[in-house]
């Protein structure tokens, strides 16, 4: 109940942040005119897509996003894996095993909705986002994600110093993942579709009620509860 509550008024905070920034960027200059990339950016179902039940337009940028939050939950659901073996006290374990459930679950969702458009679709280990820029392809790291270096930091850790780095790690995992919404309302013709409106906005959600919750943690030290 108290979770339903802490969701409802995250969200409304960021209906308002969404309303005030846009609102505050109307008044401040006209809008620039739609260019002819960004046009092509936006994509109609085509009649294989709507035999699947699928109606609404999508973007580039949320083929990007799904794709690039696929890896970005993957790190997290192997963050979280490692709390039983690792010595994390009772809550921290907690938090640990719903983002691991949770998580994973979207994973599955994102793959869907990639494999449903014809998209590539990341495989639910993989923690690089795949891609090619100036003809080069490349992995990379998202917004907020550990490094190798970090990640072995924290694999090393017990008890105490676990749930140390692992709440600092996870505090800025989270982030990174609201970032990534933020840049994706910010563009042009994104989240038109229902699902990734959703998704999207419920990672905000969620994400900033649990870094909330970790701060608070945090802030109580490593020793168990």
């Amino acid at each position: 109940m108290r979770r339903a509550f802490m969701r409802s008024i995250a969200a409304g905070v960021f209906v308002l942040f969404v309303g005030a920034a846009c609102s505050h960027a109307t008044m401040s200059r006209a809008k620039p005119p739609v260019t002819a990339a960004e046009k092509k950016s936006v994509h109609l179902p085509t009649p294989e897509q709507r035999a699947l039940g699928i109606y609404q337009p999508y973007s580039d940028a949320d083929v990007e996003f799904m794709t690039g939050m696929i890896p970005h939950h993957a790190q997290a659901v192997i963050m979280g894996g490692w709390a039983p073996s690792h010595g994390a006290r009772g809550d921290v374990a907690i938090l640990c095993e719903r983002i691991v459930v949770g998580q994973a679950d979207e994973i599955r969702s994102m793959q869907q909705w990639l494999r449903d458009r014809g998209q590539p679709v990341p495989d639910a280990s993989s923690t690089r986002m795949h891609m090619k820029m100036n003809g080069v392809e490349h992995d990379m790291l998202m917004p907020g994600m550990l490094t190798d270096e970090e990640m072995a930091e924290l694999d090393k850790a017990r008890g105490p110093e676990f749930v140390r780095l692992f709440l600092i790690g996870m505090i800025k995992h989270h982030q990174g993942a609201i970032d990534m919404v933020n840049d994706l309302f910010k563009a042009y013709g994104a989240a038109q579709d229902d699902t990734i409106y959703k998704f999207a906005s419920d990672v905000f959600s969620d994400q900033s009620i649990e870094i909330e919750v970790m701060h608070k943690m945090l802030e109580s030290g490593g020793g168990p509860k």
